[in-house]
């Protein structure tokens, strides 16, 4: 196949400075993308992210139908189901959206529920002196699709690291059952991931003091690639560094916060002291930038992000205080049973979410909208703050993955919550006969 001058590599970079910048699927990658498909070298991707929040959901009882408004799962189950006030700003996603509710862990159940947290994608049997936890169902999902990516996956949190038993810092376990550090950071990330090249940390905050960031280190070789592009990937192109810029620019905001150190503490209650001019809801959504960057350039197809940790640890648990201006924690409001103070903080976080389901169904590749190869779990490891049984769950995206959308189903005790994490790797295309103590995939969820 002769190659026109027009004619792009899937791998393009932008190059500036020393700096290497992973580039977006553009038309001119068209005939290399098929090239690759006619060798059988590439396929359309599928991809997994699973998104978690601690500390339960606002769970009232069915009898209390004012209460329930403030329910985090939906109003009546069926295809007829209708949204609550926590869960409304997912309504206009409906035919990408399913909610589950019944499900759990039968080897969490009788777990304090923050120790629950431990098991979320594991299923892992933490009961008694021993800690015996599993795989996380991320990394099997990697394990299979880190060959087609640079990295296997991206861990993400919060407030980085690993943490503690029952309070940890990442939802992600290798195959020995031990968890990995998550990484929170975000300059390091976007750095380490988005530009190669750039330099240590401490380098480009030399940069940066000059004004100078990536988009700039590499808007010379973007000119001279403009010119050989058509105007449906000049705009496109545009975009993506407009994307990289807004990025860039919360990070170094967010940095503000994440060098402020925290006030003492006991190991009981952490509080969070940050830069009044921080805005946590900015902190969450520029690490979404960051997943939605990853699966735009194939970076990665799997990822996993803990926007806070359990029992009032972290970063986290003053975010009621901070982005509401509540007068409790998250902690404290989850110890009590005012449905619509609960409801509403979980709101907030329902809107965090759903600005990154936002940006999937906006960002496009080579196969369309990112977010119809892209299947989002999204949940917690309890119904109300000690209750691991009825979790909140919700699977977003992945229409293009044969994943079923449209319904509320409720689920018995005899339907353990790694049938659902099964079905997730199925969509994805790992074909595993078990996860865990499944009994197999759900049926109905995924063609």
């Amino acid at each position: 196949m002769s190659r026109k001058s027009w004619h792009l590599s899937r791998r393009t970079f932008l190059r500036g400075a020393g700096v290497a910048v992973t580039m977006p699927y553009l038309h001119g990658m068209e005939q290399a993308v098929k090239d690759s498909v006619k060798l059988g070298t590439i396929a359309p991707p599928r991809r997994l992210a699973y998104v978690y929040f601690p500390n339960g959901a606002s769970s009232p009882p069915m009898d209390n139908a004012e209460a329930m408004e403030w329910s985090w799962l939906p109003i009546g189950p069926g295809a007829d189901y209708r949204f609550s006030n926590v869960s409304k700003p997912l309504e206009k996603h409906r035919e990408n959206v399913s909610f589950l509710g019944g499900l759990s862990h039968p080897r969490s159940r009788q777990l304090l529920g923050h120790l629950a947290g431990d098991t979320w994608l594991t299923a892992g049997d933490l009961r008694g002196d021993r800690y015996l936890n599993n795989e996380s169902v991320d990394q099997v999902a990697a394990r299979s699709l880190k060959k087609h990516t640079r990295i296997p996956s991206l861990v993400l949190s919060t407030d980085g690291g690993v943490g503690y038993k029952s309070r940890l810092s990442t939802l992600s376990f290798d195959p020995t059952g031990r968890p990995i550090p998550s990484e929170h950071r975000q300059r390091a990330i976007f750095e380490r991931y988005f530009s190669e090249g750039a330099g240590t940390t401490a380098e480009r905050r030399e940069s940066l003091a000059r004004g100078r960031k990536i988009v700039d280190l590499v808007l010379e070789d973007s000119k001279r690639l403009r010119r050989q592009l058509g105007g449906e990937d000049q705009e496109k192109m545009d975009e993506y560094l407009s994307s990289l810029n807004r990025v860039e620019e919360q990070v170094r905001r967010n940095e503000a916060w994440l060098d402020v150190p925290l006030k003492p503490f006991s190991a009981e209650n952490i509080q969070l002291d940050p830069n009044p001019r921080t805005v946590p809801k900015d902190y969450l959504r520029a690490t979404f930038d960051l997943m939605v960057l990853a699966f735009q350039t194939d970076l990665t197809r799997v990822a996993s992000y803990m926007m806070a940790r359990e029992d009032g640890m972290g970063f986290g648990d003053s975010f009621p205080k901070i982005a509401l201006g509540m007068k409790k924690s998250h902690h404290t409001i989850s110890h009590e049973t005012n449905w619509k103070e609960w409801g509403t903080f979980d709101r907030w976080y329902m809107e965090q979410f759903t600005y990154f389901i936002d940006r999937l169904k906006e960002v496009t590749d080579e196969h369309g909208s990112v977010l119809d190869r892209t299947l989002v779990m999204y949940g917690s490891c309890c119904s109300t703050t000690h209750n691991a049984r009825n979790l909140p769950l919700a699977l977003v995206g992945g229409k293009d993955m044969g994943v079923q959308h449209g319904r509320y189903e409720r689920y018995g005790e005899e339907v353990p919550m790694s049938n659902l994490l099964l079905s997730t790797l199925h969509a994805a295309g790992v074909r595993d006969e078990s996860f865990s103590d499944s009994t197999g995939p759900i049926p109905g969820l995924v063609s």
